[in-house]
């Protein structure tokens, strides 16, 4: 939420400065004239820094999660906010979350919520973390919310890591494919060039072989020009899909990938689903609550329609309408979540959502790289094999004229 700065004077003509959160300058207007204050000044305020800035993922998850974990500790232990932020900040070891703490700690110690104070780092401290702290120290359940924080933010890396895992040995099996049949056809194939150039001349070279020969001169002449041209495409792709455009069309097309796009979408309602569940859970209005997951799924075409799911909330709608009309949320989903909103479980019955879809896309997933193993196994060695072939198929048909 933006924050703004201020100069006012109170009842007795003391001059005050200080900053407010506020989504805009008028509800900062008001804000301040709920204390009782009259103010001269405001003005915005950019995002603050430290000494160098914080990408997002400069403070690894896990990192994040102790930190949460043990606040939340700390202050159901009954040591005060301040003191709890300079302990954890005294035990962190990384530089950026030592820093960023000690800047939280001093906006809580001049009278700003620990909820705003993080939201001022938005590369370190997530938008939904932000909320839910902010939700908790105003709702009187601050250490709840820390844990719920820690949890949600623990479950999400554990996610990503089996994601990461479960592709690994996928990709270590495309990598070695491609140096070993790189090797063969660099290093091994021009070795029988000067055996097969009679063949050549008399034009009874089988094709097969000429082509490998061929492909082996281009790769020896232009090797690392190739190599370059795909590092460099690599980081073209890469920054292509960053952008909004990029982004769209990506999201577009990974959805109609048989297999891995109902994978993918699976996940991204599944996150969608926990975050959701979890911010109404801590105290956070579903508006703004919306607002948050709909830039938490993952996809942008999921996003949207999360976008406009929130418009009609705000006309009186009924959450699960808008979802079912924008037809990227499985039916069960939609059906679920409007019986919980008929019995008023729609918190709870989201958790259960995100745990059920997790559980089931997790199981598609572990037989889609089972699958996907053997599969590459099978490519490289038909590569091998169509290299072996295209050098024997030459000393076959020698061996024949000799004979």
């Amino acid at each position: 939420m933006p924050e703004f700065s201020y100069v006012a004077v109170d009842a007795n003509g003391q001059r005050v400065t200080g900053t407010i959160a506020a989504a805009t300058k008028r509800e900062a207007l008001t804000a301040i004239a709920s204390r009782e204050l009259y103010p001269l000044e405001v003005r915005s305020e950019a995002p603050a820094r430290p000494l160098f800035s914080f990408g997002r993922r400069s403070v690894p998850a896990q990192a994040m999660a102790v930190v949460y974990g043990q606040l939340a500790d700390l202050l159901r232990s009954g040591v005060p906010l301040l003191r709890a932020l300079n302990i954890v900040k005294s035990q962190s070891v990384h530089p950026t979350l030592k820093e960023v703490l000690g800047e939280v700690a001093r906006r809580v110690e001049d009278g700003m919520g620990l909820g705003d104070a993080m939201a001022r780092f938005p590369g370190v401290f997530s938008e939904m973390a932000s909320s839910m702290v902010r939700a908790g120290s105003e709702g009187g359940f601050l250490e709840e919310a820390l844990y719920r924080v820690a949890e949600f933010t623990e479950a999400t890396e554990d996610l990503r890591k089996r994601v990461k895992g479960a592709m690994a040995y996928p990709m270590f099996l495309i990598v070695i494919g491609s140096l070993l049949v790189s090797g063969l056809l660099i290093f091994l194939v021009p070795q029988f060039e000067g055996m097969f150039q009679n063949l050549r001349e008399r034009n009874e070279l089988p094709g097969l072989t000429e082509g490998l020969l061929a492909f082996s001169q281009f790769l020896q002449a232009w090797g690392i020009w190739v190599v370059v041209v795909i590092i460099l495409g690599f980081f073209s792709v890469r920054a292509w899909l960053r952008s909004e455009t990029g982004r769209r069309l990506w999201d577009r097309y990974v959805l109609k990938v048989p297999i891995l796009g109902g994978i993918v979408l699976n996940f991204a309602v599944a996150r969608f689903c926990r975050v959701l569940g979890t911010l109404l859970k801590n105290g956070v209005p579903i508006l703004r609550a919306l607002e948050i997951a709909s830039e938490a799924t993952g996809n942008v075409l999921l996003g949207e329609a999360v976008h406009k799911a929130t418009k009609n909330i705000s006309q009186g709608q009924r959450l699960a309408e808008p979802l079912a009309a924008c037809k990227l949320f499985p039916p069960l989903v939609v059906e679920m979540i409007a019986v919980a909103e008929e019995a008023n479980t729609l918190e709870t019955v989201l958790l259960q959502i995100a745990d059920s879809l997790e559980r089931r896309t997790w199981r598609q997933l572990d037989v889609g790289v089972r699958l996907l193993e053997p599969i590459l196994l099978l490519l490289v060695a038909m590569a091998v094999l169509v290299v072996v072939v295209a050098l024997l198929l030459p000393v076959f048909k020698m061996s024949g004229a000799v004979g």
